[in-house]
């Protein structure tokens, strides 16, 4: 189920910077050869149709390691330009746009959101959340920094099977596309008689019916995985004075050259099929690329986890994080904005599953992992199918991977990836 994913997320961003920890970073007489031979080995065991990997260290220019073709029964090979569904790692992106407001002095970490949304001025707290939606008034405002840090209080379908998860189905506040409803609610924990309404049909409409469902806690007392960088949309959308999606292409997007990165594909060719990872079976296919729901405009832009991206243009998203807030002579955000973005700014007294800390929309390493030797201040993230970014400070590494399969740890792609990239 999607809730043990998101577990097996968890622990393994809690080792994630054992990849640059690997001594022979590219440097061996084929630049990650093992990793390309690794990627061709999942391709021919059939357990992944195709792979794409963006890795850069230090000064040295990106490199791709690509395997495989959009799907099993396509010849289409895959390539950095192949479109992939990130799915959550759309959430560091959505952090980077706050950032941007912040510099502009329309957005401040601690503001509430019932600056722009009122409705959030009256949230209520559920008293026992397993239980029912019995709630009392919160004490405390949701703001800006909760949601970036999933600290809110908001929770998410993947994050639980009580009540107020129940609530979000029939409210149709999901953040992502649904198969049948017995389906979803199989995949995700849920009773088969969950019903799900249809989803808002605006950001601001999204933002609105979710001030109506209590709170499983009250904001600033703990990490659970949740739609605030949803929500966070629609206040980007409010405070920047245009839509969501609008204001990522002109802040973000076109500065850095990321053409195929967008809430929408428009390439049905590049498009790679999802697939499910099923006991027995293998992976079986559930969103064909050239009929993929990803082509189809989407009810609103899904600021959690909305986006279509290619291991070229997260590279870069990466790049520009490395480059403290420039990529090249190209500079989106001041370096102190940049470094905003991978610190830590968890509400006093909370701390991430593993005892780290949380950015804008990702992880942060602010304490040893049990010898994973990573640095401190490397900001990663992963998204539902598979793919994963992560980037070191202090090494100035960049990783991305990309990969369609649900859930992400299906195999033990990211152990065997740690293990070539050893072998240089």
């Amino acid at each position: 189920m999607l809730t043990d994913s998101l577990l097996e997320r968890r622990r393994f961003l809690a080792s994630l910077g054992a990849l640059a920890a690997a001594p022979a970073f590219g440097k061996g007489p084929a630049p990650y050869a093992a990793v390309k031979a690794m990627a061709d080995r999942y391709v021919a065991e059939k357990k992944l149709a195709g792979l794409s990997f963006a890795l850069s260290q230090g000064d040295a220019p990106v490199s791709y390691v690509n395997a495989g073709t959009v799907a099993f029964d396509s010849a289409s090979a895959v390539n950095e330009d192949t479109l992939w569904r990130i799915y959550s790692m759309t959430k560091p992106v959505t952090g980077v746009a706050a950032a941007l407001l912040i510099e502009d002095g329309k957005l401040s970490l601690d503001q509430p959101v019932a600056d722009f949304f009122p409705a959030y001025a009256n949230l209520k707290v559920a008293i026992d959340p397993a239980k029912g939606l019995d709630s009392k008034p919160a004490t405390k405002a949701l703001t800006v920094r909760h949601l970036l840090t999933h600290t809110g209080g908001l929770t998410y379908l993947i994050s639980g099977k009580g009540p107020v998860q129940a609530e979000y189905a029939r409210q149709g506040l999901y953040g992502f596309a649904l198969s049948d409803n017995r389906t979803t609610a199989a995949t995700l924990g849920l009773p088969e008689t969950t019903q799900f309404g249809a989803q808002p049909a605006s950001l601001a409409d999204f933002a609105e019916k979710l001030a109506t469902v209590p709170l499983i806690a009250e904001p600033g007392s703990v990490w659970h995985y949740s739609v605030g960088l949803d929500l966070l949309g629609a206040v980007i959308e409010r405070a920047a004075g245009m839509p969501f999606d609008t204001f990522l292409k002109r802040r973000i997007f076109d500065p850095l050259d990321m053409r195929s990165t967008a809430f929408r594909a428009t390439d049905a060719r590049r498009m790679t099929a999802l697939y499910a990872a099923l006991p027995g079976r293998g992976p079986v296919q559930v969103d064909p690329g050239p009929t993929s729901g990803f082509l189809q405009a989407p009810p609103f832009a899904m600021g959690g986890s909305g986006l279509v991206s290619s291991a070229r243009d997260y590279f870069r998203f990466g790049a520009m994080l490395r480059g403290d807030g420039a990529l090249g002579r190209t500079r989106i955000m001041a370096p102190e904005t940049a470094r905003l973005v991978r610190s830590d700014i968890m509400p006093a007294g909370v701390r991430f599953s593993d005892g780290g800390g949380f950015g804008f929309g990702g992880r942060v390493v602010t304490v040893d992992t049990k010898g994973a030797n990573d640095s401190l201040g490397s900001y990663a993230w992963s998204g539902a199918a598979g793919t994963v970014f992560w980037m070191d400070p202090v090494k100035r590494a960049v990783i991305v991977m990309m990969i369609q399969i649900m859930p992400g740890e299906a195999y033990p792609i990211r152990k065997d990836f740690r293990a070539a990239l050893a072998q240089g």
